[in-house]
């Protein structure tokens, strides 16, 4: 994709950070001029799957989206459970952040609410270790550098001697990422041998770098440095939006999947759910036929759209895809450890200052702490009649083999010791979630990640296993790399693709990226 040139104006009139890059749409029709409209499979009805079907069905491809699960969103999706109380709630995979530099998810959902109206803002992102250190974002400065140099200050795990023992010249891969230099760089590094690198305090190393590599679910003795590096750039020195994030105010169906559903539904999208692909096969004369346990369809071309584990079980039955290099590419790939998600309905409420989510380290196996009444409305309503509250509790990256009994008592545990007005409140009703479909960014293993496009130019890959060139990460990857395989399909067309947005692609100080390119260890 073509890259701009900063556009300040665009940007500020948008309401984004006036260094935001846009990267402008393939040039194209707005809808096929005739004869009968181009047919497209996405394969995946979470995040990447809905953008790549979004930005299809809107230049008239007739989309067929096939979902296994019941449920629309992927790891954003909700289930309806009955309570113990009688009442129905509705469950998900925990809390997600909407960061307001994600600004093709926020582009996406824009579609069905324009000024945003179902998410609100969270005030802080509070960081609290056993130790006793306590870290707050909520008064650091949003404009790079000041940002980071701001919470290293404000810090109490930043003292003076701690910051003359750090090594300057091992940080400055961080003042200057360039994607996709940074994995040539950092790939080979673990995020946590980076960190050594630049002696990073101890505490500090755990309250605000570990709570980035737990957002991919890895342990940091396993995690690219490269990633590490590239979420310090989106959420410090590259985007003065960064430390800013929204939350949805109410569960993800009702909020977002359901409207976004009724709008691809009005663009003639064929929504399946509960339809998992067994196998792509290409078929004489172009196209494939997509085979699902009770159906087959041809269609023109595929968008893969799936998580690790999903993509491997589709390409394993299809020996026809693409090639067999890719194949064996895909097949490589590894899934991040497996993750808990507690979520426990109290007769009680926890204190009146506890925040709507809270980062720890040093409590044992838990990472977060959500109190949903604090922004979900669902949430508030059944406070509201029981006097109640509802906490989330997360703990990522556990070990193999480990009791998930025993973990999940251990997680209780430790809320009582971060809110110890827990201890006496009765569980009225609990929910357990393990999952592990989250994909691992292994030290060493970029070149394996598919790209968005394949050696068959009518087969793309999205989600946030996916290579892009755009410094993006998490939900917002998803997001960008479906609309990304949508663009290279509506290209194929003729037909006009979607803009998208992301955060600088290099460092944004001009002092930081010369002395890095001076200190021989960034891109020329």
């Amino acid at each position: 994709m073509k890259r701009s040139t900063t556009s300040p104006y665009g940007a500020a009139r948008r309401g984004l950070d006036r260094r935001a890059q846009v990267w402008p749409a393939p040039v194209g029709l707005p809808r096929p001029a005739r004869g009968p409209a181009p047919t497209a499979a996405v394969v995946g009805g979470g995040l990447a799957g809905l953008a790549a079907a979004t930005a299809l069905a809107e230049r008239g491809v007739q989309v067929t989206l096939y979902e296994r699960d019941d449920q629309l969103g992927g790891r954003l999706a909700g289930w309806p459970v009955e309570l113990a109380d009688g009442t129905t709630a509705t469950m998900t995979r925990g809390f997600h952040a909407f960061f307001r530099q994600y600004y093709n998810l926020r582009g996406l959902l824009r579609r069905v609410d324009p000024g945003l109206d179902m998410l609100t803002r969270l005030p802080d992102y509070p960081l609290w270790h056993s130790a006793g250190h306590r870290d707050s974002f909520a008064k650091v400065p949003r404009t790079p550098p000041w940002s980071a140099l701001g919470f290293a200050v404000r810090s109490p795990t930043f003292g003076p001697r701690d910051l003359a023992r750090m090594n300057p010249r091992a940080a400055l891969p961080l003042m200057d990422v360039r994607v996709p230099d940074v994995y040539r760089r950092l790939d080979g590094v673990s995020a946590q041998d980076l960190l050594e690198r630049i002696r990073f305090p101890r505490a500090a190393h755990h309250l605000a770098f570990e709570v980035f590599s737990r957002s991919f679910f890895a342990d940091p003795r396993r995690l690219s440095a490269a990633e590490l590096a590239l979420m310090f750039h989106i959420y410090f020195l590259g985007s003065s939006e960064g430390l800013l994030f929204d939350v949805p105010q109410e569960p993800f169906p009702a909020a977002l999947w359901e409207p976004l559903a009724g709008y691809l539904a009005g663009h003639g999208t064929d929504i399946r759910t509960g339809h998992a692909v067994e196998n792509v096969r290409p078929v004489s004369g172009g196209g494939f036929l997509v085979t699902t346990s009770d159906s087959e369809k041809r269609h023109d071309t595929v968008v893969l759209a799936l998580d690790t584990a999903g993509l491997q079980h589709v390409v394993a039955r299809s020996p026809e895809l693409a090639d067999r290099d890719w194949r064996e590419r895909i097949m490589r790939l590894r899934t991040a450890p497996a993750f808990l998600v507690s979520r426990l309905w109290l007769d009680r409420p926890v204190a009146h200052d506890r925040p709507g989510f809270l980062g720890t380290s040093g409590y044992g196996p838990l990472d977060n702490v959500s109190v949903l009444e604090r922004w979900d409305g669902e949430a508030l309503r059944w406070v509201a009649r029981t006097g109640g509250s509802v906490v989330e509790l997360h703990a990522y990256a556990v070990p193999s083999g480990t009791d998930r009994t025993a973990e999940q008592e251990r997680l209780l545990t430790q809320l009582r010791r971060v809110y110890p007005e827990t201890r006496d409140a009765r569980i009225i009703d609990e929910r357990h979630e393990w999952r592990a479909d989250c994909p691992l960014f292994a030290v060493g293993t970029y070149r394996d990640r598919p790209t968005v496009r394949t050696p068959d130019p009518a087969v793309t890959v999205a989600g946030d296993l996916v290579r892009t060139d755009l410094p993006v990460a998490l939900m917002e990857r998803a997001v960008t790399t479906g609309f990304q395989a949508a663009n290279a399909l509506l290209q194929r067309w003729g037909l006009r693709g979607q803009t998208l947005w992301s955060v600088p692609t290099r460092g944004r100080v001009g002092a930081l990226r010369t002395l890095n390119r001076l200190a021989g260890t960034g891109a020329t």
